[in-house]
């Protein structure tokens, strides 16, 4: 199902119901505050990596680095951040989900 958006007068595109409401969970689920990087991905837009305060991540995928910017704006219990050291040591990635990174190689 495709979802209409309409570009605001600076010329982004607003993040959708879904998006907002992705985040929102996402928030109440891991933790407040959680942290959102927006890292631009190419054509496909960007993505906003989710860091909960438990240290789980999740993300949600939007158009542009600016809805992604307008996203973690709108939502209270998000905070901006980067890829410093206080956010990549505040998430907590599990063996599971390194094997699972690492592909063929961590089979072998």
């Amino acid at each position: 199902m495709a979802e209409e958006t309409e570009k605001t007068e600076s010329g982004t595109t607003p993040p959708t119901q879904r998006q907002l409401t992705a985040a929102r969970e996402f928030a109440a689920a891991h933790g407040k505050p959680s942290k959102a990087v927006v890292e631009h991905v190419g054509r496909a837009g960007a993505r906003v990596v989710l860091v909960g305060a438990d240290g789980a991540m999740g993300d949600v995928f939007v158009p542009s680095v600016a809805t992604g910017a307008a996203l973690v704006e709108a939502i209270e219990d998000i905070e901006a951040a980067e890829w410093d050291s206080e956010t990549v040591n505040a998430t907590d990635i599990g063996a599971a989900h390194r094997r699972r990174m690492a592909g063929s190689k961590a089979r072998r």
